[in-house]
């Protein structure tokens, strides 16, 4: 650890407006001392941290996969469950906010200097254009946001009930087919509601995202709890800015595509209107439940009408804030300055690989004879030598104009076209020279075991795998193959935005020879154009190891059979889910543990796979439990439901989910009462009494959460049934079958180390 005193060495430059946020820090050190003290609660300290950005992440596997290799970490690993002051001890996350991934070579260098002082050496893109620290000591938190404050940076609010960071399109200003610049409306509505007293009350996180184009992923806008689409109108003969505003949308275990709530907002209501649905969230939204509380849940319970209603109606409530519109003048002289005249790229020679590289990493922008350039940052990583290295390279080229993206990438604009050649050799010679930017081979992914709480499976170690293989096929792949997006999520929660991929994955697992078996649940039809116009589904778990070559059956599939011009949304579409599980039905199967011992390990993890602390041994039972025969009625159930809604048949596919629910929970409660019949009062009221009451049915992190899917439709059957409630039950029953997959899991694990349950 560093013993520098960063906060008498450090001044924050005035002009920045950032004492405020070096009070908090200064607050939040306090606040460290009390809880050392036992003067705070444990549970108050938690959700104090990390508004600050300060996660705890797990150990388990001691490894870090960086870029496509992994290697051992050195620290000590302290056993973070036995009490809340191990955290202490063992290091954990820090995540940073930037609002719309804006960032200068400047605040390169810094982040560098701290990776290397105080992490392991690695910077983490996040898919909300954030950059993460991994293996941060909690006591070293305070000097490494001082030193980030100073140079234009806050932890503040990164993580917690809060404002997420807000994210915008990377192309925002250089775009050739947005309205206008969003970037500094992005800007200031971050700005304004960082520590603001409305956005203190939330039940949970609050993601906000600005888009300027409304046919291209830009922005990702109908994917987020509140969404901003630049648009222009003619009112008067005069060209007015506004926004489209979108509400109520999110991924997590079960997406909802955000709705609209106002067709067109002026610029100069885009605050306050913010504000009413900050406090409208704020005091209607959840607090209890943590399951529902995000506010596409408010959004649902109410309807679409209410909410607005009551957002208007809080609006003129609200004490007006000169603030609103003082940021409209600095919008309108909002103009970045290119570093270097634009010269076009004639006869110059090109080193090699360089024409691949331009192929799908070079963007042509707006402006004639300028560029934006994408380094792709294989999963996300980039190391502080490559950071400070960067940070020359931006210097030399585009001094200012560098954005993060929320594919894991990092942009660099405004280069000039002549400058391209030699920006990709000295890209090229620090390792970031890499193609194939947009394309199958950028896989997006969380951080799944290698350091997240929840992963369940290795989303990392998958990724890692897929690229290689994908990279030494890139030249015989179709130019229809290579333009499909992969996304990988560790477990249901969706954090690699695995829903709005063409091939999505997430981790699961699945008891199959009397061991766990890791596994990753196949998605397909999402589409990431159109703002995250529409949420692929799940259509069934595979082996993590088998991953691979399902991704080749289908790839090479649609290769062979698609249409001209047709998408794989289409095609998917076209094909249905009956033919599709029918692709991936033959590679379910897990082989003995004797014939492939590799199947019951993770990627990038030798060691036998296990789903947490309870050690999975030998068992005596049978080779095929009871359990494993009546599960299989409920995930054919469950994808009778998936049909239906395919077919648009919203009543039966409702229905049928819930049947399935009836059949899992069914088929775990037979391990303990084999006459329990076929009644559903008798079924939920035997799960609840035996599995929900007693706890069984929870796991350390989602608790209860996914036994309420099925105890609130038992109990509350929808009056209507409509497209959205359909889609969500059919989610919800997926997951809920996934998580009595593990219950069993772990029960059986429990009894066969001996474990009296």
């Amino acid at each position: 650890m560093t013993t520098t005193n960063w906060k008498e060495q450090l001044t924050i430059p005035e002009d920045m407006g950032y004492q405020e946020i070096v009070d908090e820090i200064d607050l939040f050190e306090s606040q460290m001392e009390l809880r050392r003290q036992g003067k705070i609660d444990e549970k108050v300290f938690a959700e104090t941290r990390l508004r600050r950005g300060a996660y705890g992440q797990r150990y388990d596997n001691g490894q870090r996969h960086d870029g496509l290799n992994t290697r051992t970490l050195q620290f000590p690993l302290t056993d973070v469950t036995k009490g809340p002051d191990t955290l202490w001890d063992a290091p954990g996350m820090m995540r940073l906010k930037i609002p719309y991934g804006g960032l200068n070579p400047e605040q390169m260098e810094v982040l560098a200097e701290l990776a290397d002082e105080y992490a392991d050496g690695i910077l983490h893109v996040t898919t909300r254009q954030d950059i993460q620290l991994h293996y941060v000591h909690l006591d070293d938190a305070p000097d490494l946001m001082r030193r980030l404050a100073a140079v234009g940076i806050t932890t503040l609010e990164a993580c917690g009930n809060s404002v997420r960071n807000v994210t915008a399109c990377p192309l925002a200003g250089v775009c050739r087919t947005q309205a206008f610049d969003v970037t500094p409306y992005a800007d200031a509505l971050a700005h304004y509601f960082l520590g603001h007293d409305d956005v203190q009350d939330f039940g949970r996180k609050f993601k906000i995202a600005f888009s300027g184009c409304e046919h291209e992923a830009c922005g990702l806008t109908m994917m987020h709890d509140m969404g901003f689409l630049g648009l222009t109108r003619q009112i008067e003969g005069q060209t007015v800015r506004g926004f489209r505003i979108y509400v109520g949308g999110g991924l997590g275990t079960v997406p909802h595509q955000a709705k609209v709530l106002a067709e067109f907002v002026r610029e100069e209501e885009m605050l306050p209107l913010s504000q009413a649905v900050f406090r409208v969230f704020a005091r209607l939204g959840e607090k209890r439940n943590r399951n529902r509380a995000r506010v596409k849940f408010l959004v649902t319970q109410l309807g679409i009408e209410e909410f607005r209603r009551l957002v208007y109606e809080e609006l003129e409530t609200i004490p007006p804030d000169e603030k609103w519109t003082g940021y409209l003048e600095a919008v309108a002289e909002y103009e970045e300055t290119p570093l270097k005249t634009a010269v076009p790229l004639n006869g110059v020679v090109h080193p090699d690989g360089f024409d691949e590289w331009y192929q799908t990493n070079v963007y042509q922008q707006r402006q004639a004879g300028y560029t934006a350039v994408t380094i792709n940052t294989p999963l996300g990583d980039f190391t502080s030598e490559q950071a400070f290295q960067l940070a020359d390279i931006a210097r030399r080229f585009v001094g200012d104009s560098i954005r993060l993206t929320v594919e894991q990438n990092i942009m660099l604009r405004w280069v000039s076209e002549a400058d391209l050649p030699a920006l990709y050799a000295d890209l090229k010679a620090i390792g970031l020279g890499q193609p194939g930017a947009g394309t199958i081979v950028d896989i997006t992914s969380c951080p799944g075991t290698d350091t997240c709480k929840l992963g369940i499976a290795s989303s990392r170690g998958l990724a890692g795998e897929l690229r290689t293989r994908l990279a030494a096929q890139n030249a015989s792949l179709p130019q229809a193959v290579k333009d499909l997006r992969i996304k990988i999520s560790g477990c249901f929660n969706s954090c690699g935005q695995h829903h709005v991929a063409d091939i999505g994955f997430f981790g699961n697992s699945r008891r199959r020879n009397n061991r766990t078996v890791p596994h990753f649940q196949v998605v397909l039809g999402g589409q990431w154009r159109k703002n995250a116009g529409a949420y692929g589904l799940a259509m069934g778990a595979v082996p993590a190891k088998a991953v691979p070559d399902v991704l080749s059956a289908i790839t090479g599939r649609y290769a062979a059979e698609r249409e001209p011009q047709e998408s794989f949304q289409e095609w998917v579409t076209r094909l249905g889910k009956k033919e599709i599980k029918a692709i991936i039905d033959p590679f379910t199967d897990v082989p003995d543990y004797l014939e492939s011992p590799t199947f019951y390990s993770d990627w990038g993890d030798p060691r036998e796979f296990s789903i947490g602390d309870i050690g999975v041994g030998e068992c005596a039972g049978e080779v095929i439990s009871l359990f494993a025969f009546e599960i299989a009625k409920a995930e054919g159930e469950a994808f009778e439901a998936l049909i239906a809604l395919d077919e648009k048949n919203y009543a039966e596919a409702d229905g049928r989910a819930y049947r399935a629910m009836i059949l899992a929970a069914r088929a775990l409660v037979r391990n303990q009462f084999l006459d329990v019949g076929d009644d559903p009062q008798r079924i939920v009221a035997e799960f609840k009494t035996r599995y929900y009451d007693t706890q069984l049915f929870y796991d350390r992190y989602a608790k209860g959460k996914f036994a309420r899917y099925l105890l609130d439709r038992h109990e509350r059957p929808p009056v209507a049934v409509t497209e959205d409630s359909a889609r969500a039950l059919v989610e919800e029953a997926n997951l809920f079958i996934e998580a009595c997959h593990a219950c069993d899991a772990r029960l059986a694990g429990a009894l066969a180390g001996g474990v009296s349950l």
